[in-house]
């Protein structure tokens, strides 16, 4: 199963971006969305270090709130 998650950009550098989430950092290619316009602030889903789409701050809260749901019910 394939899982990308919401990131918010913090700093943009040509085609790189550093992205954060729930207090950790990750470095993301934005080549996959070149075509899309980016700024810091923004959101993004990312999957394996490549953004995937920009999306909206409440499109994040909410697959946020929907991925703590599914980990409340798998336990640790």
């Amino acid at each position: 199963m394939c899982l990308s998650v919401p990131m918010q950009i913090t700093t943009i550098d040509g085609f790189n971006a550093t992205c954060e989430a729930r207090g950790v950092q990750r470095t993301i290619s934005l080549f996959m969305i070149e075509d899309d316009e980016v700024a810091v602030g923004d959101f993004v889903m990312v999957h394996v270090g490549y953004a995937l789409r920009k999306i909206t701050s409440d499109e994040a809260r909410s697959t946020w709130e929907l991925i703590d749901e599914i980990l409340a019910v798998a336990g640790p």
